[in-house]
């Protein structure tokens, strides 16, 4: 495996909330405090869609290799610069390089090729769509990648850029992408971890409004990250099925893009929600959008109740509760599909699933090992995408490229489990992975979140 240090780049980012004179240090992060931390794709919308051959092999593909480039970010520089409280991720690189080693003792990929492993590391505190264009084209020019597994890019280019030069992207970064964006894309955008962004925002509701969230109110807040994908699922799937459940939304539109900005955003919702006697809050678009907004609005008069999912990354509020009020906490409630960003490991041991089992093997092996499960929220992600990369290039050999690639990996259906999550949920014309949530609910009593219940299935239309 080889390693290349990106100092142009972007990735993980993490909104620092701090009270009163503290929240000058919000600088570093819009979309979150580790690569897969939340976030939603941001910049105007990109036009167009690609074609896929089935014949021949696909870039980076030799008789002998297949190219696949891991993208990686300095967590602990962002750690030291915000003092953000989070377990510490290990080290991606050593990461990478089990799942290299563990990949070619164990078959390979597809006519006996072995997996080439590069890993770039990416700097966390520049970013820009010209950084995110330069990384795809040194990924897809200079490494001539069949492969990227992106951790933190949230530029409305780079997923783009990455299917016209026809190069795979198996995104380990949870970000709210749509089944119409991975079909646009098709069959180059492909989530191993995480859910499709529609079958969230169903789930997220129906539960929401089973749990009693809007019981005895007619309007709720919604404050969402003001991005291409948001603002077409909010506005044609998140309103009607508010106002099905019997509430009117209000939603406050944050651009995220831009520190000023993003506090205007949140402080201005807080202000219109106060004045309109809201007091039902939720969160769309990641964005870190839920701990900025619950520390900007008692300042301003407001409080509320709250909800809250994976995509509000539940382990900050735990981790810091110097940084939200902690009022702000009482009742939140939600749906978690990814436990190492939101539960203790006393709430569910570690390892769990056999999927995560698998991983957590893979690493130990190699003599790496995980102090609790949200230090392994970078690598937990990895392995999922280097298993679906395996898993899908089996029956490959001289016909080795996306389209069949793809082909083959929706044909696993719900086989393949993401050790990031609950259950699999691929299929024909799906390119999530994730295929289940359980219901989240914030306990005082331990400061920390809870399951309830059992697995609940993502709807898939």
């Amino acid at each position: 495996m080889r390693h290349h240090r990106d100092t142009r780049g972007t990735a993980d980012r993490s909104l620092v909330v701090r009270a009163s004179a503290a929240l000058a240090c919000f600088a570093l992060a819009l979309v979150g405090c580790g690569s897969v931390m939340p976030g939603s794709v941001v910049g105007g919308g990109s036009e167009g869609s690609v074609e896929a051959s089935a014949e021949g092999l696909g870039p980076g593909v030799t008789a002998d290799s297949v190219k696949v480039v891991f993208v990686g970010t300095d967590l602990e520089a962002v750690k030291s610069t915000t003092g953000f409280k989070t377990a510490h991720a290990g080290d991606p690189e050593k990461q990478v390089q089990a799942l290299e080693d563990w990949v070619n003792a164990n078959g390979g990929l597809g006519g006996g090729r072995k997996l080439d492993a590069v890993f770039r590391m990416y700097d966390a505190q520049n970013d820009s769509a010209a950084a995110e264009e330069a990384l795809c084209k040194r990924i897809v020019q200079d490494d001539k990648a069949f492969a990227a597994v992106l951790t933190g890019q949230f530029m409305e280019n780079a997923r783009p850029c990455y299917a016209r030069e026809k190069t795979l992207v198996l995104d380990a970064t949870l970000v709210a992408t749509d089944e119409a964006t991975y079909k646009k894309w098709s069959p180059y955008l492909w989530s191993p971890a995480y859910p499709s962004y529609d079958g969230f925002v169903r789930a997220y509701i129906k539960t929401l409004s089973e749990e009693g969230f809007f019981k005895g109110r007619s309007q709720v807040g919604v404050v969402a990250a003001d991005s291409p994908i948001n603002h077409k699922t909010i506005e044609e799937l998140a309103v009607p099925l508010l106002e099905e459940a019997g509430v009117k939304a209000e939603v406050a539109w944050v651009d995220t893009t831009d520190q000023g900005s993003l506090f205007m955003g949140a402080g201005e919702g807080a202000v219109t929600f106060r004045s309109a006697g809201i007091d039902r809050v939720m969160f769309l678009g990641g964005a870190r959008l839920a701990s900025i907004f619950a520390t900007l609005a008692e300042p301003k008069g407001f409080k509320a109740r709250y909800a809250v999912s994976t995509f509000d990354n539940p382990t900050f509020f735990v981790n810091n509760p110097q940084l939200v009020p902690s009022s702000a906490m009482k009742g939140m409630v939600g749906i978690g599909f990814a436990p190492s960003q939101e539960v203790l490991d006393e709430q569910l041991p570690f390892p769990s699933t056999d999927a995560e089992k698998k991983c957590v093997d893979i690493y130990s092996a190699a003599g790496i090992t995980f102090e609790s499960r949200e230090a392994a929220r970078i690598a937990l992600p990895y392995c999922d995408a280097a298993l679906l990369l395996q898993a899908g290039s089996q029956d490959l050999t001289d016909d080795f490229n996306a389209a069949t690639w793809g082909a083959a990996v929706q044909s696993l259906g719900s086989a393949f489990v993401p050790s990031s999550g609950f259950t699999g949920a691929l299929g024909e014309g799906r390119h999530a992975a994730s295929g289940a949530f359980r219901v989240l609910r914030y306990d005082g009593g331990c400061n920390c979140f809870k399951y309830e219940g059992g697995d609940v299935d993502f709807p898939t239309s």
